[in-house]
């Protein structure tokens, strides 16, 4: 019921947020449509039934419902469907449209009909955690004023849904834990987004070199199969990036210095790659940080004091490397209460580190990360951990702290 309540209250505020904003934008009801406000009965029928066709189109195409969440999706009257919510819209609050669906850990199985696109009215689609599959229709591009899209959780296929793209109100994008495929397009990342979440995917090749630089606060990309190295212009998001999570997804080469430019991040997790070379200074420069895990990959070097030294920073896990120095206080980070991790590099007189002979090797191998960022290290080092070596109790912090993140 709690659940519920609060879906209404963002259905309306983002109903009324998105017609104020999309109020000189090109849509289907233009100023002619504000003369016919004496239709209101005649109009909110019209828009009504679309909904049902809508719906019902949906429902024919939904095979398994366990929680029968659609079972009373019956007759015309769909603002009493269950996970369906009804709002005024602003261009004429004597009639009510379907603003939002809401059908969050339904366990739903079916897929998403081309007439969905009738409900043009909506902001808000949240179907995480269910069983829906196939593609993303290409007619949800008549959704021009969806503000959140939850397709979590879910079965679905294909190419980065790029209809996505062509949503002029869209803030919030969430489509992990999916079967998506293939190539992230550039213009994801410069678009208008808040949140961005489309990690444990099967996406490939790399993360776009050129970012533009959106508005996101969050990006996560975790546990996909990118590989190359982190593009410098992530810099561009220094005025708004919070979160980045790229655990798990073959970073190779060197962490570029404009990490050190996002100056309101607050989390950072690049664990489980293939980086090297040495911490950049510039991180010290993050005065909002409060986590950072760069376990599990081959980084060398000495972990800043400056960095240590961070106001904000709470977590830092730096296990599974190859460092040989922790300077000033980063040596005796108990002493500061700071959670930390710097198990198995090669620090002297540290417990549990590597043996002589593997930081030995690592240290026949330096890297220069000024000289080629992107191709550092040439793969010559040993690996940075082995998988079975590091039991699940032992997994990045960022994993137990963030988990709807992974």
């Amino acid at each position: 019921m709690a659940s519920s309540l609060l879906t209404i209250i963002i259905v309306i505020i983002l109903h009324l947020s998105t017609y104020r904003t999309y109020a000189a934008a090109k849509h289907s009801y233009t100023s002619s449509n504000h003369h016919l406000t004496h239709h209101h009965s005649s109009l909110q029928a019209t828009k009504l039934h679309q909904a049902y066709i809508a719906l019902q189109a949906w429902k024919r195409v939904i095979y398994s419902d366990p929680n029968n969440f659609t079972i009373n999706w019956i007759g015309p009257n769909v603002c009493n469907y269950h996970g369906i919510f009804c709002s005024n819209p602003p261009y004429d609050p004597k009639i009510k449209v379907v603003a939002g669906i809401d059908l969050n850990h339904g366990d739903i199985a079916g897929f998403l009909p081309a007439e969905l696109s009738l409900l043009c009215d909506l902001t808000l689609l949240h179907l995480n955690s269910n069983r829906f599959c196939g593609i993303i229709p290409e007619s949800f591009s008549n959704l021009t004023l969806l503000y959140e899209l939850d397709l979590s959780n879910n079965r679905f296929v294909g190419p980065f849904p790029s209809v996505v793209l062509s949503l002029p109100m869209l803030n919030y994008l969430d489509i992990r834990y999916n079967e998506f495929e293939g190539h992230l397009p550039p213009q994801l990342f410069n678009k208008n987004l808040d949140a961005i979440f489309v990690n444990n995917n099967r996406f490939t090749s790399m993360i776009p070199g050129s970012l533009a630089g959106g508005s996101a606060s969050v990006i996560v990309i975790a546990n996909n199969n990118f590989g190359g190295c982190l593009p410098r212009s992530i810099a561009k998001f220094a005025d708004t990036l919070e979160e980045l999570v790229l655990i798990n997804t073959s970073l190779s080469g060197c962490l570029p210095l404009e990490v050190g430019y996002l100056n309101k991040l607050r989390l950072l997790d690049v664990s489980y790659n293939d980086l090297v070379g040495e911490l950049p200074y510039s991180i010290a420069g993050l005065p909002h940080l409060e986590q950072l895990n760069v376990a599990n990959n081959k980084l060398s070097g000495i972990v800043p004091e400056g960095i240590c030294m961070l106001p904000k920073l709470s977590n830092f896990t730096f296990s599974n490397n190859f460092f040989c120095e922790e300077q000033g206080i980063c040596s005796n980070l108990t002493e500061k209460g700071m959670v930390f991790d710097d198990r198995r590099n090669c620090l002297p007189e540290k417990p549990r580190q590597r043996s002589k002979k593997e930081c030995d090797t690592a240290s026949e191998h330096p890297v220069n990360c000024f000289e080629d960022y992107c191709n550092a290290g040439g793969g010559s080092r040993p690996p940075a951990f082995s998988p079975a070596s590091v039991p699940i109790a032992e997994a990045p912090l960022s994993l137990t702290l963030s988990p709807s993140y992974t």
